[in-house]
């Protein structure tokens, strides 16, 4: 048997949902102590019954709370019991991150890679999984360097097999659900090589069972070098969703991710890979690119070909964004993001997006911050030294105004977020400092440190808003969720987690 060192074992989980249980059981409280320490690194006490033992507990609770986006409650609830109770991976989650490597070097250091197919899954025709296993690895072709080459006999880099319960690698899979496959880190022998549960329903297109083409297209990552993301919405998040498999796109994550190791597709990442067969029979995965043109004539008469490129608005959901700016308007939500704009609407189960200047004429074509003064009904917009204000689209004669005249400090030359609660405006500058002021006195209450008020928050704020009595402020891709009334730190979610995307 190959030995398998310090290899890392990552398995794909299928998101089965559990029914909430209505009462915590000893039987569950030894459960979660098991996942504890499985997952996030818990050493029990030699006294179990001792306070240290409880507080250690109660901390590592909280640690999968965070990292799951669930409220912080340092104790064991049912939401919390339910995302233990679902088939998962064997990898720890002690960090947040978005995507990541298994670093120290563990990538393919040639090209191309190769692969085989070892044995087939009866619930499929070969022919079906050879096409899924094809196009799982152009999913990474088309944003790398990278081709593939299928082998038919003989050792690959990438060994692909199909097998049940204990199978020769020290990691045996459980039966139907459950771990549906695991892959190894690039590296000599097992490194690289994919082994697919074969007690699971693989399917080629159907939502029904688990369909193999996204299975594998999240272990050819690991295969790759690639470990788990927390991004919900990447291919490399650790629990298995369906997705159409006619019109996947590798999510943005995942591609930054990936062309962290290899780089980008020099050819352009705009087709989808062709295949083609070698002189001895093999099959090669490559990319070619291709950009779009228009054909027209010059005033001398002469043909002529130039590459268009047309405008583009970025999709917020299909990454973590960090927001400039974050307000309410009238019950919705809007989100700033350079010269653009989304906003949640009760009309749409998707963002509306637009250009800030074509939802207010007068406004600057980018902001820093922004609050809406439920009091006055009025929306303010900052932008370096000044500040604009609107009732709904229509600007407020007076304005914009300097900072010092809105009544702020002169040493104060930005805004950096905002938000309005019960008549007080909260504003933050520098990244780490903010004060409370009254706009209908224009006086300045207080001044403190944010990571005094806001436990937790060491990192610059980019954002901040109020919505149902909780302060959400905004630092890199990430919003972190307080009581407003003890500053204690409730959840840590995806940026974009109030904008509604699905």
């Amino acid at each position: 048997m190959k030995s398998l060192g310090a290899y890392l074992l990552l398995g794909l989980a299928a998101a089965v949902y559990c029914v909430p249980v209505s009462k915590v059981t000893v039987q569950d409280e030894g459960f979660a102590k098991g996942y504890l320490k499985r997952f996030f690194n818990l050493t029990e006490e030699k006294d179990p019954s001792s306070r240290k033992g409880a507080d250690r507990m109660s901390k590592k609770l909280s640690e999968m709370q965070k990292f799951f986006g669930l409220r912080i409650t340092g104790t064991l609830d049912d939401d919390t019991l339910e995302v233990m109770k679902k088939p998962r991976c064997g990898v720890a989650d002690e960090k947040i991150a978005l995507y990541s490597t298994f670093g120290d070097g563990l990538k393919w250091n040639k090209n191309p890679v190769t692969y085989r197919i070892v044995n087939y899954t009866p619930d499929l025709s070969q022919a079906e999984v050879d096409d899924s296993i094809r196009r799982a690895l152009e999913v990474w072709a088309k944003v790398t360097p990278l081709t593939f080459t299928k082998l038919t006999s003989g050792t690959a880099d990438i060994m692909i097999s199909f097998a049940r319960q204990s199978h020769g690698d020290n990691y045996p899979f459980d039966g139907p659900d459950g771990t549906l496959a695991h892959a190894f880190a690039p590296s000599p022998d097992i490194g690289g090589d994919a082994h697919f549960d074969d007690d699971e329903t693989f399917t080629f297109r159907s939502s029904t069972g688990y369909v193999l083409f996204l299975v594998a297209a999240h272990e050819f990552g690991h295969s790759l070098g690639l470990s788990h993301s927390e991004d919900r919405s990447a291919l490399m998040y650790p629990l298995y969703s369906y997705k159409d498999p006619n019109t996947f796109v590798l999510p943005q994550d995942d591609v930054r991710g990936i062309q962290s190791l290899y780089g980008s597709n020099p050819s352009g990442d705009t087709t989808i890979a062709t295949t083609g067969t070698s002189p001895s029979g093999d099959t090669t995965i490559t990319t070619t690119g291709s950009s779009p043109t228009s054909t027209g004539s010059s005033p001398s008469g002469y043909t002529t070909t130039t590459t268009t490129q047309a405008p583009t608005i970025p999709d917020v959901c299909s990454s973590p964004v960090e927001f400039d700016a974050v307000t309410t308007l009238k019950g919705e939500m809007f989100f700033f993001k350079d010269s653009y704009l989304w906003h949640s609407s009760s009309q749409s189960s998707t963002p509306q997006k637009s250009l800030i200047s074509s939802f207010w004429p007068n406004a600057p074509t980018s902001v820093d911050a922004a609050y809406e003064n439920p009091g006055t009904g009025n929306v303010l917009l900052f932008k370096g030294s000044k500040v604009w204000a609107f009732s709904g689209t229509q600007p407020v004669p007076g304005y914009p105004k300097s900072l010092s005249e809105f009544g702020l400090p002169s040493f104060m030359m930005k805004i950096d977020a905002a938000f309005h609660k019960s008549g007080k405006t909260y504003l933050f500058w520098g990244g780490y400092f903010y004060l409370t002021y009254d706009e209908s006195r224009r006086a300045v209450e207080s001044f403190s440190w944010v990571s005094e008020t806001f436990s937790g928050m060491n990192n610059k704020v980019a954002a901040a808003t109020e919505k149902e009595g909780y302060a959400h402020i905004y630092s890199g891709p990430y919003m972190y969720m307080y009581d407003l009334g003890s500053g204690t730190l409730l959840r840590v979610l995806k940026s974009t987690y109030l904008l509604g995307c699905n």
